[in-house]
Parts: C-alpha cells; sequence; structure tokens
C-alpha cells in the first residue's frame, strides 16, 4: 500500500481520447473464399502499415495458423495475452474482451469472425464480441469467408456437400465500414494446400478429396466476388443523391466541336477548330464516334486516328467517345446536349459516284441541327480517302472462328431438317422460308461477326433451291417466280441478319458504357466516403482497375517524394508478372511525372519505352501521387482514357479535401491550444500572486518584528505560511497534471486494490482544515476490491474531499462511502462506486453541467478570498474516464452535494 503522497510528476502520464465512448467504431473485414488464401495476412500486413501512420494498433487475437511468414507480420504489434477457458479437461485460448476494453486501442485486430467461443466467455459468438468493441468506439480488423455467412449456407452447402456449423449474421457483413476481398487464384490456392501452407499433410489429403476441388473453389470465389459487390452496391446506394440538378438555358460562351476521324485531313481540321477556340475564347472538344465497323480499320487508320487523338489533346480539346450507327445523329445528338455552338468538319476532295444518292456529312448534320453553326474546311491538296477495313480471320482468334463456322453449319443443318420435316407435313414453301430466315437470325445472334449472317443468306437460298424446289436436288428452277422468290428470300434473310447484328453490338456496348459509367459515379461517391489518404489511395486504385481491367501502380507521396509503389493486379483472372511494373526504370519515369506534372510513360511522347503510362493526381497547388497503367503493348481507348483523367481528378478533389480538413483540425488544436494557454497564464496572475504576497508579508513580519511577537502570534504566522505553501503545492501539482494531459503522457497501472485502504491512504493527506469538520467513513464491506491505480484515485478523493471542506462551513459532515454495483451499460462484469457526500450549500443545477471541465470556479468565493482555478474535479474526470468509471455530481438529501464515481470491480480471491 502506498506510504506517502504521490509525486506530482509521475501523478499522471498519458489520455489522449476522452468521451470516446460516443463514437462508433469502424468494421473493416477481410474477406475470403476458403481458408488459406491470405486473410490474415491482408490483415496483420494492412495493420502494419496503419501502425506506421502512427494509430495506436493492438493484435487482440490472431490465428498464426503455423505460418512463419504471417508469426513474422506480427513482430512490433503489441499483442493482447489471449483468456484461457478451461472447458471439459482442455484449456482453450480465446479472445479476452475485458482486457481489450481496458485497453482500449484505436484499432483492434480480432482473426476469425465466425468463431464460437468456448463456454465461460462472455458472448457466444466472437462477433458479439466486435459488436461490443465497436460499440466502445474501437476500430476492428477481421477476417471470415464466404461460406460463414448465414444467407450463403444453404447455396455452399449444395456446392460443396458440407454444412458450416460457425455463421454470423448477414447484417454483420453489410454493415461493415469495408470489406476487402483477399483472392488467389483456385489453382494457387491448392497448390499451397499441397505444399503444408494450409493444413498438415493428413488434413491436406482430406481436404483435396473433399472440400477443396478445383470446382468447389471455382464457384465459392465467384460467390464471393458477387458477395463483395453486392456489398459496395449497398454502401453505394445508402449515399445516392435523391435529387440532380440540371441546368440548361443559354450559351454562356463558344462551345466548337469537331469529329475525329482517321482521314488524313482531319489534322487540318484539328487546328482550325484550336484557332478558332482561341479566337472565340470558348471550349473545345473532339468528338469520336464508334460504329461497329471501327473496330475492322486497318492498322494504318488506327495509328491516323491516335494521332489526331493526341493532336486534338496538345491543342487544348477534350476527348469524347459514343457509340452509334448514325454518326451524323451521334454528332447532331451529342451537340444538342453539350450545348455546342459550333460544328467543324473536313471535306477532301473525293468525289460521289455516279450512282451515289446518300447525303454528305454536312448535309445531314444542317438537316439534323439547322440552329448550329457547321463549318466546312476543304482539304483540295489531301489524296482522295477511303477508309480500308482489316483482315477480320487475322485479328480474330483462330479457334473462335472456327467455332461460328461450326456454329453456323450447324444452324443451317438444323433448319434444313426442320424443313423437310415440314414439306413432309404438307407446310408451304413459305413457312420453309421463314425457318431459314430464322437460322439466319440466330447465325447472326451466336456469332461474333456480320460476315456469318450474310454468308448464311448466301447459302440458305442455294440450299433452298437444292432441297425444295423442282426439279428437286439440282440448283435449276424450272417455275419463273422462284428468281423473284429466291431475290426476296436472300433480302429479307440480309435485312434481318444484318440488324439483328447491330443490335447485338449496340447492346454489348450499352452494357459496356452503363458498367463503366456506374463505377465511374460509384468512383465519386466512395471517394466522398473516404476519410484518410490510406483510404483515397485504395479507393482510387481498385476503381481504376475496375474500369480498365489493367494492372495499376499506385506512388503514394510522402513528405515531398515518391514512396514505395503499390500494385494492383487486375481481377480478371489472367496472370502477369507485376514485378516488371516496379523496376528501377519504371520507378524512375514515375518520378519524372511527379517532378514535372506531366504524363509520361508507354504510347505518350515522354519515355515512351515504359511499360506503363503514368499520370499524376495533382491538385490546384501540389502533385498528391502518381498512377501507373499497364498497359503491354495496347493503348488506352479515348474513352478509357476519359474514364483515367475523371476518376484522377475525382481523387485529387478527395486528397484536397483531406488535406483542408487535416488544415482545419489543426488549426481548431491551436486554437484550442491558445485558449488554454490565455485561461492559464489569466488564472495564473491572480491565484499565484495572491498566497505568494501572503507568504513574503508574513515573512517578512517574523523577519522584521519576530523578537516583539507572543507565541500565539508567531504560530499563527507559521500556520498561514504553510496553508499558502500547501495551497501552491496543490495548485502546482494540478497544473503539472494538466501539462500531462494536454502532453498526452498519461500511464495507469491497474491492479487490484483494497477501496477502504485507499480511503484511508487519501483522508491521511487531507487539507489540515479538515479537522473543522467532522469526516466519517461508511463502507458496510472492507473486503471491496476494485482494478484501479491507486496513486490516482487517491488523487481524486483528496480533490473531492478538499473540494467539500473549502466550500462548507467548519463543523458540517462529510462522509465517505463506497458499494458495489452490479454491471452496467458498459460492458465491466461489476462496479464499485465511492460517493463522497456533504450538507453544505449544494450545486446550483446550472453549474452541475459545467462542474468537471477545466476552468470553470461557478463564481464561488471561500473565506480567504483564494479561488480555484477549476483545475481539480476536471482531473478527477479525466482521472476516472481513464479507468473505465464514470463520475457525476447530484444533490445530497435533505442539503448539500453528493459526488459519485464508478471504478472496476475486481473479485477476491481466497487462498488457503
Amino acid at each position: 500500500m502506498i506510504g506517502q503522497r504521490p509525486d506530482p510528476d509521475k501523478l499522471l502520464e498519458k489520455l489522449k481520447e476522452q468521451d470516446k465512448t460516443g463514437q462508433k467504431g469502424r468494421l473493416k473485414i477481410f474477406f475470403g473464399y476458403a481458408a488459406g488464401v491470405g486473410k490474415t495476412y491482408a490483415m496483420l500486413e494492412a495493420a502494419q502499415i496503419v501502425k506506421k501512420s502512427g494509430v495506436d494498433v493492438v493484435a487482440g487475437y490472431v490465428e498464426p495458423h503455423a505460418r512463419p511468414e504471417t508469426i513474422a507480420l506480427q513482430e512490433g504489434l503489441e499483442v493482447l495475452a489471449p483468456l484461457i477457458v478451461e472447458h471439459k479437461g482442455i484449456k482453450l485460448k480465446e479472445f479476452d474482451l475485458d482486457a481489450a476494453m481496458i485497453r482500449h486501442p484505436s484499432l483492434i485486430l480480432v482473426d476469425e469472425l465466425a468463431h464460437t467461443n468456448a463456454e465461460g466467455c462472455r458472448h457466444k459468438k466472437r462477433y458479439q464480441d466486435i459488436e461490443e468493441l465497436l460499440n466502445a468506439g474501437i476500430d476492428v480488423y477481421t477476417t471470415v469467408n464466404v461460406q460463414h455467412i448465414e444467407s450463403l449456407n444453404d447455396i455452399v452447402a449444395s456446392i460443396t456437400g458440407v454444412i458450416v456449423q460457425e455463421r454470423i449474421p448477414d447484417k454483420i457483413f453489410d454493415n461493415a465500414s469495408q470489406v476487402e476481398l483477399v483472392d488467389i487464384e483456385p489453382a494457387d490456392l491448392i497448390e499451397r494446400l499441397n505444399e503444408g501452407k494450409v493444413y498438415r499433410e493428413k488434413q491436406a489429403k482430406t481436404a483435396l478429396k473433399n472440400f477443396f476441388s478445383e470446382e468447389n473453389l471455382t464457384a465459392l470465389r465467384e460467390i464471393a466476388l458477387r458477395c463483395t459487390a453486392d456489398h459496395v452496391n449497398q454502401a453505394s446506394e445508402k449515399n445516392k443523391q435523391e435529387t440532380q440538378v440540371f441546368s440548361g438555358g443559354y450559351f454562356t460562351k463558344e462551345h466548337i466541336l469537331i469529329c475525329l476521324s482517321p482521314s488524313p485531313s482531319n489534322g487540318k481540321v484539328i487546328r482550325a477548330a484550336a484557332r478558332m477556340t482561341k479566337a472565340f475564347k470558348g471550349s473545345f472538344t473532339a468528338l469520336y464516334v464508334e460504329t461497329p465497323e471501327s473496330k475492322g480499320m486497318s492498322g494504318e487508320d488506327e495509328r491516323r486516328l491516335r494521332a489526331n487523338e493526341k493532336l486534338a489533346q496538345q491543342l487544348g480539346a477534350r476527348i469524347v467517345t459514343t457509340y452509334g450507327e448514325d454518326v451524323p445523329l451521334q454528332i447532331a445528338e451529342y451537340a444538342r446536349l453539350a450545348q455546342v455552338s459550333k460544328i467543324i468538319i473536313g471535306r477532301t476532295n473525293t468525289k460521289k459516284g455516279l450512282f451515289s444518292f446518300r447525303p454528305s456529312l454536312a448535309e445531314k448534320l444542317s438537316e439534323l441541327a439547322p440552329n448550329l453553326d457547321i463549318y466546312i474546311i476543304p482539304d483540295n491538296t489531301a489524296v482522295p480517302y477511303r477508309r480500308k477495313r482489316a483482315a477480320r480471320l487475322k485479328s480474330q482468334d483462330p479457334s473462335e472462328w472456327v467455332w461460328d463456322i461450326l456454329k453456323s453449319a450447324g444452324i443451317l443443318a438444323g433448319a434444313t431438317i426442320v424443313s423437310i420435316l415440314f414439306e413432309q407435313t404438307g407446310f408451304s414453301e413459305a413457312n420453309i422460308i421463314m425457318v431459314y430466315i430464322l437460322g439466319v437470325l440466330l447465325t447472326a445472334v451466336v456469332t461474333s461477326q456480320k460476315k456469318y449472317s450474310i454468308i448464311a443468306s448466301f447459302v440458305s437460298v442455294f440450299t433452298f433451291n437444292f432441297f425444295f424446289t423442282v426439279p428437286k436436288y439440282t440448283f435449276q428452277a424450272y417455275a419463273p417466280e422462284y428468281p423473284v422468290t429466291f431475290l426476296i428470300m436472300f433480302l429479307s434473310a440480309l435485312i434481318t441478319g444484318t440488324f439483328t447484328t447491330r443490335v447485338k453490338h449496340q447492346a454489348k456496348q450499352s452494357a459496356l458504357q452503363a458498367y463503366r459509367t456506374e463505377v465511374l459515379l460509384e468512383t465519386s461517391q466512395k471517394l466522398q466516403q473516404t476519410d484518410s489518404y490510406p483510404k483515397i489511395i485504395f479507393e482510387t486504385a481498385n476503381q481504376l482497375v475496375r474500369l480498365l481491367k489493367r494492372t495499376v501502380i499506385y506512388y503514394p507521396v510522402l513528405n515531398g517524394t515518391l514512396v514505395q509503389p503499390k500494385v494492383f493486379s487486375r481481377i480478371d483472372g489472367s496472370r502477369e508478372d507485376t514485378s516488371l511494373y516496379i523496376t528501377p526504370e519504371e520507378q524512375a519515369v514515375a518520378a519524372w511525372v511527379y517532378k514535372n506534372n506531366k504524363h509520361a510513360g508507354a504510347f505518350t511522347n515522354t519515355l515512351p519505352s515504359a511499360k506503363c503510362m503514368y499520370l499524376a493526381i495533382r491538385g490546384s497547388q501540389k502533385v498528391y501521387a502518381v498512377v501507373g497503367v499497364a498497359l503491354n503493348d495496347q493503348p488506352l481507348e479515348s474513352f478509357e482514357n476519359n474514364l483515367l483523367i475523371s476518376v484522377l481528378g475525382e481523387s485529387a478533389l478527395a486528397f484536397e479535401k483531406e488535406e483542408l480538413y487535416e488544415t482545419k483540425n489543426q488549426a481548431a488544436m491551436q486554437a484550442q491550444q491558445e485558449k488554454l494557454r490565455a485561461n492559464l497564464l489569466r488564472a495564473i496572475s491572480h491565484d499565484l500572486r495572491t498566497p505568494l504576497t501572503s507568504i513574503s508579508g508574513n515573512a517578512d513580519i517574523l523577519l522584521g518584528n519576530g523578537a516583539s511577537l507572543d507565541e500565539s502570534k508567531k504560530i499563527q504566522l507559521y500556520q498561514d505560511i504553510y496553508d499558502d505553501s500547501i495551497w501552491l503545492i496543490n495548485l502546482v501539482e494540478n497544473l503539472l497534471s494538466v501539462t500531462r494531459i494536454e502532453d498526452g503522457t498519461m500511464n495507469i497501472h491497474m491492479e487490484a486494490q483494497l477501496v477502504s485502504e485507499v480511503i484511508d491512504e487519501a483522508l491521511a493527506h487531507i487539507n489540515r482544515k479538515g479537522c473543522e469538520h467532522c469526516i466519517t467513513k461508511v463502507i458496510p464491506d472492507d473486503m471491496i476490491m476494485a482494478r484501479m491505480d491507486s496513486r490516482l484515485i487517491v488523487q481524486v478523493i483528496i480533490n473531492i474531499v478538499d473540494n467539500a471542506i473549502k466550500y462548507t462551513q467548519p463543523g458540517s459532515h462529510i462522509e465517505i462511502s463506497a458499494r458495489r454495483e452490479k454491471a452496467g451499460g458498459q460492458g465491466q462484469s461489476g462496479f464499485v462506486a465511492v460517493e463522497i457526500a456533504d450538507d453544505g450549500e449544494g450545486i446550483p443545477d446550472e453549474a452541475k453541467e459545467k462542474l468537471f471541465e477545466m476552468f470553470y470556479t461557478g463564481g464561488n468565493k471561500v473565506a480567504d478570498s483564494r479561488r480555484g482555478m477549476g483545475l481539480g474535479l476536471a482531473l478527477c474526470r479525466s482521472i476516472v474516464m481513464a479507468h473505465g468509471g464514470m463520475i457525476s455530481v447530484e444533490d445530497n438529501k435533505p442539503r448539500g452535494s453528493r459526488f459519485k464515481f464508478t471504478l472496476p470491480a475486481e473479485e477476491v480471491t481466497l487462498h488457503e
């Protein structure tokens, strides 16, 4: 037990967070489709990254799975000792929830979310432990597999034949702040299993025969991917804007539009438009209309189109891509929606054919957009241009076109068989013709290119002639109406097949654009919700991977330099050597981009030998990061490039928002510190001067007239000097304690103590004027114990009792009591309540709410005109809350005040 009053310099050392219980913690789930995918490893890796940023991280319970690489990642992390629970003679290790609540870190790692706790633990399920941690304001990282989600249990059982007993409610997964999918290829997981990195040898063999088949793992992986996507969609829906504001009206400035094409004269059009934009001080857009034939352009045309796109970008144009069959209609519609004021197109010296009745692009645009100014830039020096088509079969995968031919032949054979059956049952030739047209339609649907439906139209006519016209089994036709029948049949099949192919291509393109638009909107919403730099990095990179289907390399900026890159691999199942993207040469390109704030790398004019294209995430004042996109000799389409720039722009805004938020917090903190310093100086100016003046005056009397003073007068002066010095000591101790709190250097050493002994220790060090009051101790059970740092609790009792002595009249009664209370809302097994009551004047109701605030004195005066600085009770609240308790004040009946604070109870253990 304590033998003396605690040293003020060691009284308080650390208190960072107060009243955090009002803020709910955030849950991050590392999600996988089977054991061994690396969830625990990813969780520990993320924890190490977060710990480096200064977050208080504790490993509450981590399953090492006897894997050296996983165990190594725990180095440097504070690890809570497990709770030992004995069950049926076996000692089990469980997560110690009470220890975690007392430690109260900012972030805690708790592995195996679906685990069932042993009997004797507070909760049956570990997810209930985690819910309690979240309610206490502690962030949690945890892990779970897809088979443990309740709603998916039946599906998983039907796939694997195994009914998983340990499951979690869907709401736990759905309400998680973040879900990170930890994914590897099933083949790689099976290889890890064979190497003994998941289970021991016997267990691994059993698992491979049953649960861990490649078919099962592939199915589970698909479910996990869908589950993760559903979670993302739910989070997006919660933050969706309910209203969307659209403003139209008059053109506020010139908006000039040009159309990109592979034409040699397109460069001249771009330059003319750029000049016109500069002259009108307007905006400049380059529109490319992608048609089904665009995929079949020759390599020369494609290179020329890319060159025209780069030229337009260099001249300040914004590149936009649309899709459609009717190019003039697409241009006119975009011009109307984008509020274009002028369209500039080119005209070469290509002449119309003799029988060409198709209107020119300018004529069609004039008809569709009569209110727009259309400028035609002639180019009489250019060579007549005709778009060249690439050889389709060369560009198409051999297995694909062989498969298309087989499908076309099979459909034609099926149509012929059905037609023969129709003929035998008496159907007319018109019905048979419809069967062949249907076959052409099916061919257009199931094949990848339009030529197969055209060929099927020709073959259908000849097949009909061969099998169903007289003379049969020849290509002759006696009836004079047959040539007309053949022509109509061919045209009908050709038209329907062509339109079907177009509709199919349009549906694919519309679905792709809808997906990209959805991801782009989702990116904006996710970045608006981020509240830290690591989250911005994670969301930006992952959304880029989803949009572009390519590997993304992210270079964060720290202290003005690029740090180690983070690689985010594409998730389309393909394997690639990502180490090629982080070589010293590639990092040098990224450093150049950061330094110069320009694009560089593959398919650019700067350092084009790089394997990636690098772009800066730049705000108005600085570069926040550099992003690399692995191109692998396949440049981004113009539309993809627009999406990339849009995402990077959103990311830059998120970085700026986070930077402004931090600046605002720092400004608020500085203002608070200035306010604290001003209050301290204001209080010290009075509260130190008064006792020091009294001490110096009394000492001067003793030095000058000590011989002439009688003994009683000297004793009175000595007592006054002593009282003033003790008051100064208490004041300095409180000031030092407040300093420790502000510095965040308070340590609490919790251990079991007898409450009665701690109260006795405190009463031995109260104000000497305590003898003028009737102070009593009422403790029914002297064996009541609580977990506490006894030195700090002694200081709490001293401050409250001294406060009662100071503000009550001599002869008043002060009663100190302690009793055990049942478990409360904070999750403890029980509390010890300590109460200090007096019968003085009491405290007004309006002052009770502010009584524990720093520097609040309530205007109270005491007999010697010395007033407190308002630090004592504020210090008491900080100490009690750091112990996990609560402190309050209420009226004492019939008069006076009653202070109450609680401490976690400790059971008494008797040893024989």
